[in-house]
């Protein structure tokens, strides 16, 4: 089983390309419009990791972050900013939120790939084990 992650992104030329991006590597995607909706389908369908913006409507990705993490259905899942601030105030509130981690956009393919490998450990796209003779 692919390894599941939800993308809580309101742009929507954006989310097709995380969209895009994720599935190509074997990831099964769930995307959301709003932090709302984001904060539903995490609590729902667990995934396994979240990329969440941080301007989003109806709930920023800073408060949805935070709910998310003092949510103890939620608080292990890793949750990546991908956001057009590259503020130090803005990455500042979202790691005493429980952030895991910033990137910024544009979009970094790259980027995005090296952060989902860091945070899912061993697990990779497809659900298969690497091969880690240390574990």
């Amino acid at each position: 089983m692919a390894a599941q992650i939800l993308v809580v992104e309101d742009n929507e030329a954006n989310r097709v390309l995380l969209r895009d991006i994720l599935a190509i590597n074997g990831y099964e995607v769930l995307e959301a419009a709003n932090g709302e909706e984001g904060v539903r389908l995490a609590r729902e369908r667990r995934p396994h990791l979240i990329l969440m913006d941080i301007q989003l409507p109806r709930l920023d990705g800073i408060s949805a972050t935070k709910i998310l993490k003092n949510d103890p259905l939620t608080r292990d899942i890793p949750v990546i900013a991908v956001s057009s601030y590259a503020y130090e105030r803005e990455k500042e509130f979202f790691r005493a939120a429980g952030g895991n981690a910033y990137l910024t956009k544009p979009i970094d393919i790259d980027a995005i790939l090296q952060a989902l490998t860091s945070f899912l450990g061993g697990e990779k796209a497809g659900g298969e084990e690497a091969q880690n003779p240390g574990r």
